[in-house]
């Protein structure tokens, strides 16, 4: 290698690495941590400053910005709250889930809720809004409940609506298309049904078959700037495992948006960790975690 290529790879390599080793300074996370907090309701406490520090630091190498101070001068200029805020977003909200993640709910739904629903209150149409549906496990997971559902109750249909504030992680619910590790823990008898592999067998990946996905509709929403509505349309709603990066009083405002968009008789799901003990809702509990609209 001659020595100007030697130099030139040099300082490429000194360019990456300074953007690695970019901090920020408490100034800089006390900036952003407000307007996270302010604009989304995130959440990000000191004890976050590390982690905020390492998820950015994508950005600015994606930028080739050489640090925060740049960066975030740039992310509040007009350009950077129409583009980058959302990109800050993808990286900085965390995304955790997996099929037939807290499988109780969906047992439930089974033996009680949309027999309730549809038997006793006639309904024949079903709508479900998925609220922080991540990589589109948690919509799909549904989609499989209410497609074996309706084998038995050939009578009823049903749509999902499922909404997440993370750009990158609902590209990947829209493409359906999952490592084969993750439905391990999946019955053999619903792969068959609602999985297709990969017909190239090293990359083991699994797809949602078509009739799942064409039930759902997905959209970006920051659940923050939702309003509660006169219009209740949906019979059940799973927000769960959101609340937690919220502090209470998101919390009551989140949860009475969603309350007003459910039905009388409706019902809302919750994640295993979060409660309403406290919150002036107009829900009763029916078992742990999951609540009926008075």
């Amino acid at each position: 290698m001659n020595k100007l290529a030697m130099e030139g790879s040099e300082n490429q390599l000194n360019n990456i690495s300074k953007i690695y080793r970019t901090e920020l300074t408490q100034g800089e996370f006390n900036k952003l941590s407000q307007f996270i907090m302010t604009e989304y309701g995130i959440k990000m406490p000191p004890e976050k400053k590390i982690m905020l520090q390492s998820r950015l630091q994508k950005r600015l190498k994606v930028l080739g910005i050489d640090n925060f101070k740049e960066y975030i001068t740039y992310l509040f200029s007009p350009h950077g709250m129409s583009e980058e805020v959302i990109h800050m977003m993808d990286v900085v909200s965390t995304n955790k889930t997996d099929f037939f993640r807290e499988s109780s709910h969906f047992d439930f739904m089974l033996s009680n809720a949309l027999p309730n629903l549809t038997k006793n209150y006639g309904i024949k149409n079903l709508k479900i809004w998925s609220a922080g549906c991540s990589s589109g496990e948690e919509p799909y997971t549904i989609a499989i409940t209410m497609s074996e559902y309706k084998e038995a109750n050939n009578n009823i249909d049903y749509s999902i609506f499922a909404s997440d504030i993370s750009t990158q992680v609902l590209k990947t619910a829209i493409g359906a298309i999952y490592n084969e590790d993750r439905i391990n823990d999946i019955p053999l008898i619903l792969k068959k049904k609602y999985f297709l592999r990969s017909k190239n067998r090293e990359e083991k990946k699994v797809r949602i078959i078509s009739e799942i996905r064409n039930k759902i509709d997905f959209a970006r929403i920051n659940l923050l700037e939702l309003h509660p509505v006169h219009d209740a349309k949906y019979h059940i709603i799973f927000c769960r495992n959101v609340l937690i990066y919220f502090d209470r009083s998101t919390q009551y405002k989140i949860l009475s948006s969603l309350c007003s968009n459910i039905v009388k008789g409706g019902y809302l799901f919750l994640g295993h960790s979060e409660s309403i003990t406290g919150l002036d809702l107009p829900v009763t509990s029916v078992i742990p975690t999951v609540f009926i609209k008075q």
